[in-house]
């Protein structure tokens, strides 16, 4: 597969301040990038729309995303296209149970500069605008919360020293559920740190058919660069900026709290059959 040329920056669309733009503007704004985003992944990825508004739902509000599914089903292959499409840093970290989490953070090695020796910070994959977190489950429960940081806090510490991530900053994460053998369960901690758990299912017959057809022919699809960085960071602004009712506010607070087996709210079922229920950051979400 080849990578294609990088386009001229007047080539990539850009997005405005909020302060500029009306509600309808802000809304059609959005819109028209969502669109050019699903148009971009269409050439690749064949069917799975649930599975790719999921992401991009995720990519404007500044969440990251679990993708669970059997081998085979195009999860790594949705989240190259998605990197392929915007125009920002994308890494992927193969997760293997001799994985340490300094082989995702980065460590500090000696240096020799001017005959002045030192300490300097050598970056792992996860300074990264995008970062693939692919099998996430290979890896021990050590090395899967070397994430935990930086999907949270937006930065690492090592060796004392705090590392800022570039923004913006995204972990798409892919799971496979069929074996057991040589995996680890993601902590609960880690869990509740991801927006969606996104389950990818298998195709349509006819979405099948078109995806023999399309992959066992030499053609080689270019996929452009729609959106940079910037874009994506005043898209995200721009999602922020929506206004929500007190209303939804209420009710995503007692949706939550229902699901907490000690709140008086709780129905009998939750309380007879949930330990723990969601936290805050579950509202958030929402």
């Amino acid at each position: 597969m080849t990578t294609p040329a990088k386009p001229n920056a007047a080539d990539i669309p850009t997005v405005a301040a909020v302060a500029s733009d009306t509600d309808e503007q802000t809304v059609a704004r959005l819109k028209e990038a969502r669109l050019k985003l699903k148009a971009e992944l269409a050439k690749v990825v064949i069917g799975q729309d649930t599975v790719i508004d999921s992401l991009l739902v995720a990519l404007l509000c500044r969440g990251h995303a679990l993708m669970v599914g059997v081998p085979g089903l195009g999860k790594t292959l949705m989240a190259k296209t998605l990197a392929r499409s915007l125009d920002m840093e994308y890494r992927r970290i193969q997760f293997t149970p001799d994985l340490m989490p300094a082989d995702i953070t980065g460590t500090s090695v000696i240096s020799d500069d001017g005959g002045m020796r030192g300490f300097q910070f050598q970056p792992g994959p996860i300074f990264a605008n995008l970062v693939l977190a692919d099998e996430i489950n290979r890896a021990t429960p050590k090395t899967q919360s070397a994430l935990l940081q930086a999907m949270q806090e937006k930065h690492v510490t090592v060796a004392g020293q705090r590392h800022d991530v570039p923004a913006p900053f995204h972990v798409l994460a892919t799971q496979n559920p069929l074996e057991q053998g040589g995996t680890y369960p993601l902590p609960e901690a880690q869990l509740d740190r991801f927006m969606f758990n996104i389950k990818v299912g298998y195709p349509s017959a006819q979405e099948e058919e078109q995806i023999l057809a399309s992959t066992t022919r030499n053609e080689k699809v270019e996929v452009r660069k729609v959106l940079t960085a910037r874009s994506i960071v005043n898209l995200q602004r721009l999602v922020s900026s929506v206004a929500v009712s007190e209303y939804i506010v209420k009710y995503v607070a007692r949706l939550v709290r229902a699901t907490r087996p000690k709140d008086d709210s709780a129905p009998e079922f939750v309380r007879e059959w949930v330990d723990w229920g969601a936290g805050p950051r579950a509202g958030q979400f929402l």
